[in-house]
């Protein structure tokens, strides 16, 4: 596995990663209607692209097919981390969330955020992220419950 900054074309296979990490993944979690109202198959792909290109996320790779995706905001914050659905439990989001680790400090953040998943709370949790609050946000006209979670970064 390698792991790598983003690069122009990624696009359709970072959506791949996305649709089956909810579809595959996130569905044990979460009823069909949300996660087809979180990942419709007819979604915009264009504004989708344009909003994966503007995190900048790191990519992981797996004899050459991407197998993964996450960002992290020069605020701290973590708007996707997803694994693909087909390769689940292989190291891949440890290596993500290592890389962002770094990438945080190399920041000076003091702090990192996410709006986490239900499937994903327990890995966050397990990388010393705590929940701040549950929320509901309503995509597409449906409630997919998550929660806002935060770590605290040691000062360097």
């Amino acid at each position: 596995m390698q792991i790598r900054r983003f690069r122009m074309g990624d696009e359709p296979a970072l959506f791949g990663v996305f649709f089956s990490a909810i579809h595959e993944i996130a569905s044990r979690d979460y009823t069909q209607e949300q996660t087809n109202a979180w990942a419709p198959a007819d979604l915009d792909r264009d504004a989708w692209s344009e909003h994966v290109r503007g995190l900048q996320p790191f990519v992981v790779e797996l004899h050459d097919e991407i197998v993964g995706y996450a960002d992290v905001q020069p605020n701290g914050y973590i708007d996707h981390f997803f694994v693909s659905g087909f390769h689940p439990r292989q190291g891949i989001g440890r290596l993500l969330m290592e890389r962002i680790h770094r990438e945080a400090a190399s920041l000076g953040l003091r702090e990192l955020t996410s709006n986490v998943s239900r499937t994903a709370q327990p890995f966050f949790a397990r990388h010393g992220f705590e929940v701040v609050a549950q929320q509901t946000p309503i995509r597409r006209g449906v409630a997919i419950p998550n929660a806002s979670m935060r770590k605290v970064l040691p000062v360097s």
